[in-house]
């Protein structure tokens, strides 16, 4: 087992992907919190993962918020004495609203994918510095790169052609130049910090908030000529909480069926 005796945090891992994350890193013998603002959904998986005799504990907190956020991290370490890995999963997906690009919406959008991601990553630092040790995993998306996605989900009628997919790649785009710069700015007490950059994957969320045309579209161009699921993006985080990459630091892998390359 690749994470025998590390403690994993995951944000957003109530359900969908952050679920995934969750149940592969018990797998590979790694105890994680199950950090999210449905608390009910995260203690149900907690007891689903004791029952299996894995380790785990539900937390509720909200990314925004960085007093909750601090007594989160102060809870996983009193709990299990260390914190090992960090993954940066809370966004807004399953709500997003592809053609809503108001000025408000977009801070809404920013607040969860971009400082979430910061003060999640403030909050568990001084645990892995302390321990001189320690791997962020930040969450950011394909949709980073114009174009990358096509064709696209819907037209605005905003000046400039702005919808609330294109503030979701701006968050997105946000995230892989956080992972940069924490990770020189942590490099220094051997804390690692990297990114995943899914494709469109057959979540929950993106059955609710992307059309089925769309999806079949994607599928379509992908090189390797199929959707992903949930689980399929474990095996890159378990990757980059292990010793596997121990000298992988600032990078982003892209998981997405070869849809950025087509």
């Amino acid at each position: 087992m690749k994470l025998q005796g590390k403690v994993a945090i995951i944000t957003g891992a109530a359900q969908g992907i952050g679920r995934e994350y969750a149940l592969r890193f018990v797998e590979e013998g790694a105890a994680v919190a199950i950090v999210d603002t449905r608390l009910q959904q995260a203690r149900d998986l907690e007891q689903e993962i004791t029952a299996r005799k894995g380790r785990a504990i539900a937390i509720g907190a909200d990314v925004t918020n960085e007093a909750q956020l601090a007594a989160m991290a102060k809870q996983v370490a009193d709990c299990f004495g260390r914190i090992d890995a960090l993954i940066n999963n809370a966004a807004i997906y399953y709500d997003l609203e592809l053609g809503r690009a108001s000025l408000e919406y977009g801070r809404k959008v920013m607040d969860v994918n971009v400082f979430g991601v910061m003060l999640a990553s403030w909050a568990v630092f001084p645990y892995m510095e302390r321990q001189h040790s320690g791997s962020i995993i930040n969450i950011a998306s394909i949709a980073a790169w114009p174009g990358a996605i096509s064709p696209p989900p819907m037209r605005s009628a905003r000046a400039g052609g702005i919808t609330g997919g294109d503030l979701y790649g701006i968050s997105k785009a946000a995230v892989i130049y956080i992972t940069q710069s924490m990770a020189l700015n942590f490099g220094k007490s051997n804390i690692r910090v990297n990114a995943i950059a899914p494709g469109v994957t057959m979540s929950e969320a993106t059955r609710k908030v992307v059309a089925g045309r769309f999806i079949e579209a994607l599928i379509g161009q992908s090189a390797l000529g199929r959707a992903l699921e949930p689980r399929d993006l474990a095996g890159a985080a378990v990757f980059l909480a292990s010793d596997d990459s121990a000298l992988m630091t600032g990078q982003c892998l892209v998981v997405d069926a070869g849809c950025k390359i087509s």
